[in-house]
């Protein structure tokens, strides 16, 4: 039980915001280097105020997923969880976030909708449960650290004394828009067995183990980008380090790409094992815009090309 134990609180949720607003597309505000610090420091602000301190949550990424803007969120007090919980279901974290976009953005209103989720559980079903909502947060450990982008946006913060940072030319890595979410999945020594399901591109696909037939057409259809999957695998394996992929690529040198990325793989099946899955493959496919191959994996035969 949460309440009795000895190890720190850790939970993660996902909020899901869009605009009720046709002309305002949060995703495509945050995909602009020019707008991404203004709607960054608009999310900050808001959760501090949910939780009454800028590190009572942790944002760990920020998704771009047309229509919703989905932050991946990391709780590591239970109090803070709590307040968190009472801010959104009273609704002072929508005036709060609708307040501060307000101002970040300079415009007269910003209309949104929020949706909160927990692994597949939708919060906002059971709100006034709240015990229960805390339950299904802890129950949910963050797959992934906190993003460098994320990183890089909370130095900017610091550094920005001008209240508007439209007008100041802040460097920050574009958001490659991501067409759909992948929900979690564990890392490496997670206790927590890998999530059921996930979703991609809107539909529910069981999170079943990595295949044989999975295997061979990833190796025949990745072609040169098999060493940038390998990259992103590598966040939660450690048994794919840039040293092994690099020595795949000259080990399998001759025998050519479809070999070098059906061993990259299999060094990823082997070490491990059972959380080798599907949803961790597509998520990886994902990250580098490989959308036709996740299609192709999961049975959804897309003619898009997929380099």
């Amino acid at each position: 039980r949460m309440a009795g134990s000895s190890t720190p609180w850790i939970g993660s949720a996902y909020l899901f915001l869009q605009s009720t607003c046709k002309t305002i597309m949060l995703p495509s505000l945050y995909e602009s280097s020019q707008k991404k610090p203004s709607v960054f420091r608009a999310l900050k602000l808001a959760l501090a105020d949910s939780t009454g301190s800028m590190n009572g949550v942790d944002m760990l990424k920020v998704h771009c997923s047309h229509p919703h803007l989905i932050v991946q969120l990391k709780f590591c007090k239970l109090e803070n969880c709590r307040r968190f919980l009472q801010s959104y279901r009273e609704g002072a974290l929508q005036r709060s976030l609708q307040n501060h976009l307000q101002l970040s953005l300079a415009m007269t209103t910003v209309p949104l909708e929020m949706e909160l989720k927990a692994g597949s559980e939708h919060l906002d079903n059971m709100l006034k449960d709240e015990d229960h909502c805390l339950e299904c947060i802890y129950r949910e450990k963050p797959d992934r650290l906190r993003d460098e982008e994320i990183t890089e946006l909370e130095e900017c913060l610091k550094s920005l004394t001008v209240h508007q940072s439209i007008n100041n030319n802040v460097a920050v890595k574009d958001c490659a828009p991501l067409k759909s979410l992948s929900l979690p999945y564990p890392s490496q020594g997670s206790s927590h067995p890998p999530a059921v399901s996930f979703i991609f591109q809107g539909q529910q696909f069981d999170n079943r183990t990595i295949t044989p037939d999975d295997h061979q057409k990833f190796a025949k259809l990745v072609s040169k980008k098999w060493k940038q999957v390998g990259r992103s695998l590598q966040k939660s394996c450690r048994a794919l380090r840039d040293p092994v992929i690099d020595n795949l690529a000259l080990e399998y040198d001759r025998e050519g790409l479809y070999e070098q990325a059906y061993q990259m793989l299999l060094r990823f099946i082997q070490s491990e094992g059972k959380k080798a899955t599907i949803a961790r493959l597509i998520a990886a496919l994902e990250e580098n815009g490989l959308i036709s191959l996740a299609e192709e994996l999961l049975g959804l035969h897309s003619n898009e090309d997929c380099s």
